[in-house]
C-alpha cells in the first residue's frame, strides 16, 4: 500500500506532471484522517469551491485512521528524531505513525520533515520536487 500525503495530493490535483509518473493503476492507495484534516482546514479557511470535489475524492479512497497502534509508532518516530536533535511537524509523525501502524510500504511526498522521518522509521519515502 502506498499512502498519499497531503503535499502531493494537492500537487496531484493541480496536475503537476512528476505526480503522474509516480503511481500506477496497479497499485492500492490510501491516505489518512490527518490529510483529510489538513486538506479541509485549508478548503474551508479559503471557502473554496473545491469542497464537494474533495468530498468526494475521500469518498472513493481508503482512510487509514489514527488509533492506539498508529499512536504508538508515532510516538516511537518522535521519540526518535528528538534523540538525533531532529524536529519535525507534528501532523507529519502522525501520518507517519498512521502509515507505519498500516504496513503502508512506502508514502508519496514533497515535504522534507518526510525525509527526517525515514531516516528513524522503516517508511520509503518517495521524494519529489
Amino acid at each position: 500500500m502506498i499512502v498519499l500525503d497531503t503535499s502531493f495530493l494537492i500537487d496531484y490535483f493541480r496536475g503537476l506532471d512528476v505526480t503522474r509518473k509516480l503511481i500506477s493503476k496497479e497499485d492500492e492507495f490510501a491516505t489518512t484522517a490527518i490529510t483529510y484534516y489538513e486538506i479541509f482546514a485549508g478548503v474551508r479557511r479559503k471557502k473554496s469551491a473545491e469542497e464537494k470535489f474533495f468530498r468526494r475524492f475521500f469518498s472513493e479512497i481508503k482512510i487509514l485512521l489514527f488509533d492506539v497502534k498508529s499512536a504508538d509508532e508515532a510516538s516511537n518516530i518522535a521519540a526518535k528524531l528528538l534523540a538525533i536533535g531532529k524536529e519535525v511537524n507534528a501532523l507529519d509523525i502522525l501520518i507517519a505513525g498512521i502509515a507505519v501502524a498500516n504496513g503502508a510500504e512506502k508514502i508519496l511526498t514533497r515535504d522534507r520533515d518526510f525525509l527526517e522521518i525515514a531516516k528513524v522509521s522503516d517508511l520509503e519515502v518517495v521524494f519529489y520536487e
